[in-house]
């Protein structure tokens, strides 16, 4: 199951950005969604994720409430909104599924390689 994440970009130090995932040929409503990134030189990291209801989220604890992640599953699009965006935040950001389950940490402790990972989106912040 492979997803597109799109909408990445430059962006000032303390912008926003609002990222997309979607998927082609497949409904999302039957999976859990997660976002992750990968900045240069360093390991794939959880982000976010939601439940495929919608119903719960989960963060990784250093994103400090700067990131929100949302889904509309009439439009098959789950959402990334960053704000208060730092250099540090420059990175390949990647959505993945997982077999929908009300658990909503597991794609914060599932082995990366299990998952499926399709093209990711750059966002790139200037300092």
């Amino acid at each position: 199951v492979q997803l597109q994440a799109s909408g990445g970009g430059l962006v000032p130090a303390g912008g926003s950005l609002q990222l997309s995932c979607t998927a082609s040929g497949f409904s999302l409503d039957y999976y859990n969604i997660g976002w992750f990134r990968q900045a240069p030189g360093k390991e794939r990291e959880f982000l976010a994720t939601i439940t495929w209801s919608g119903s719960s989220t989960y963060y990784a604890d250093s994103l400090q409430d700067r990131f929100t992640i949302s889904r509309d599953n009439a439009k098959n699009t789950v959402y990334l909104q960053m704000a208060n965006l730092k250099p540090e935040d420059t990175a390949v950001y990647y959505c993945a599924a997982y077999e929908a389950t009300n658990d909503v940490k597991v794609m914060s402790r599932v082995p990366l390689f299990t998952l499926d990972w399709g093209q990711g989106t750059q966002v790139t912040v200037s300092s």
